[in-house]
């Protein structure tokens, strides 16, 4: 496509009024003069403050911002230690001993905008361009299948050529593409803003979660670092991206911010007031999962080196746990941005989601190579899926191949309802054990498999009642002779 077309379609993807319904007062909702002034007032919190807030989040109650201030302000490292278990124990009430595993899928790296710290920027001379065919996304998809994957996600640049058309084909391309006993069952997307007609397209194709991270919430830096992007400068349009997925009927969105970009308590307050202003205009619908990626090295960027914002491992640590206390019955998602031991420290402060396996280079897990001048970043963690499953399962964690609750309807405000009433392990971990049975069976190394038997006979036991004991019992004996994709 040439230059003249690309223009063309750039000039027609902003709809204003898409934006407008949702101002307040035509006002967007992320107060800055309010953040600071909470962050300020909330500077010294005391020891009994912290520890009601901690018992309003371990009941399973989004913190309102002024209570959110108090945890990131707090200097006392011994109810950090306090926080952190609460965290875990926030995730084990809502989720139960489940993490759910998934691979992410680069389709695309084209883009038409120049965001600074990308290494896909359009001006990134350094980066191989390349979109995936259907034989090619085939090929992607038969490699990640056949090591076990049942869930994608599935990454595109902003450009033309990878338009809502192209998203829609190549999810049904994930779709259709089977290997022996395994297929993709959920894809999610991350992908740039997309109007409210695009994104019926893709909910009748059959989308899950639909991922945009707002990069940072704060308006002058967002402007600084996205000024030479044509369609990334539109401050608004991105922000109000996932209030238009839920009125397309796409109801299970993802936030994200990307630390690193500025500073990282405003960040959190910005994720905390995008989630209830989706709540509030949706009916107690916000985001089904959050992530808090954190800036890393990009082929040819310099410019990430020199970033004042930068956060250290511990402070990692904290934000993460404060999100989690902050939002408790949310999905969190930790990536391989991070390294394994960064990933297996903080997975035990309430994370539910991580990519294993992950290879981001367009087109470069069937071809069993790590190119960096296909990637948008590098990569922290390179362990194999087989590896991340075990060292979970020796952390006590089952993993979760499970998209039963997707297939079955429980998204948006049913998936709220059950995960604020704690009730979401409930019906998934009968679920997780009969998918992590499946992966054992077919693709685990001898090592994964006792340490993984181990812990289905151990979940097992501690399901909630006989019946539902007696009901996995029997589907673990059909997947054992062959039968697959069971669930409750």
């Amino acid at each position: 496509m040439g230059s003249v077309s690309v223009k063309e379609w750039v000039q027609n993807v902003i709809k204003p009024e898409e934006i407008e319904k949702y101002l307040n007062n035509g006002k967007d909702f992320l107060d800055e003069n309010f953040i600071n002034e909470t962050l300020f007032k909330k500077q010294k919190p005391d020891k009994s403050e912290v520890r009601e807030i901690m018992t309003k989040s371990l009941e399973l109650q989004r913190l309102e911002p002024e209570e959110t201030a108090a945890l990131l302000n707090c200097n006392d490292e011994e109810l950090w230690q306090e926080m952190y278990t609460a965290g875990l124990q926030i995730k084990q009430k809502v989720y139960g001993r489940r993490i759910v595993t998934f691979a992410p899928l680069y389709v695309s790296n084209y883009c038409v905008n120049n965001c600074v710290y990308c290494g896909f920027r359009h001006e990134n001379q350094d980066i191989h361009r390349h979109s995936l065919n259907t034989e090619e996304l085939q090929e992607e998809i038969k490699a990640l299948v056949s090591k076990g994957h049942k869930r994608l996600i599935m990454v595109y640049g902003e450009h033309p050529k990878s338009d809502v058309h192209y998203i829609a084909d190549t999810l049904q391309t994930a779709y259709s593409t089977k290997v022996d006993n395994g297929e993709i069952r959920r894809v999610n997307v991350n992908a740039a803003p997309l109007c409210v007609d695009d994104l019926k397209l893709l909910q009748e194709v059959g989308i899950g979660t639909y991922q945009v991270f707002q990069e940072t919430y704060h308006h002058q830096t967002y402007q600084n670092l996205h000024s030479r992007g044509p369609l990334k400068r539109d401050y608004l349009w991105r922000l109000y991206s996932l209030h238009r997925c839920i009125e397309a009927g796409v109801d299970d969105v993802g936030l994200g911010a990307l630390f690193g970009l500025y500073n990282w308590k405003f960040e959190i307050m910005g994720l905390l007031l995008h989630t209830i202003d989706l709540e509030n205009k949706f009916g107690g619908v916000g985001p089904h999962t959050i992530s808090f990626p954190r800036l890393q090295p990009a082929v040819n960027t310099p410019w990430i080196n020199d970033s004042p914002y930068l956060i250290d491992d511990d402070t990692f640590k904290k934000l993460v746990t404060a999100i989690r206390l902050s939002v408790p019955y949310t999905g969190m998602i930790i990536t391989a941005r991070e390294k394994a031991e960064i990933r297996d420290d903080v997975v035990k402060v309430g994370c539910t989601q991580l990519d294993a396996d992950a290879n981001i280079g367009v087109g470069s897990y069937s071809k069993h190579t790590l190119d960096v001048s296909k990637q948008q970043f590098i990569l922290g963690d390179n362990r194999s899926l087989d590896e991340a499953i075990r060292a979970l399962a020796n952390m006590g964690f089952i993993t979760s191949f499970c998209t039963a609750g997707y297939r079955c309807g429980r998204t948006g405000d049913y998936f709220m309802d059950i995960a604020k009433k704690g009730k979401v392990h409930h019906l998934c971990m009968p679920n997780a054990i009969l998918t992590f049975k499946e992966y054992l069976l077919d693709y685990a190394s001898n090592e994964t498999k006792k340490v993984g038997q181990t812990l289905i006979d151990m979940e097992l036991e501690s399901l909630p009642n006989e019946s539902i004991k007696q009901t996995v019992r029997e589907m673990l004996a059909r997947i054992e002779a062959g039968e697959r994709d069971l669930f409750l």
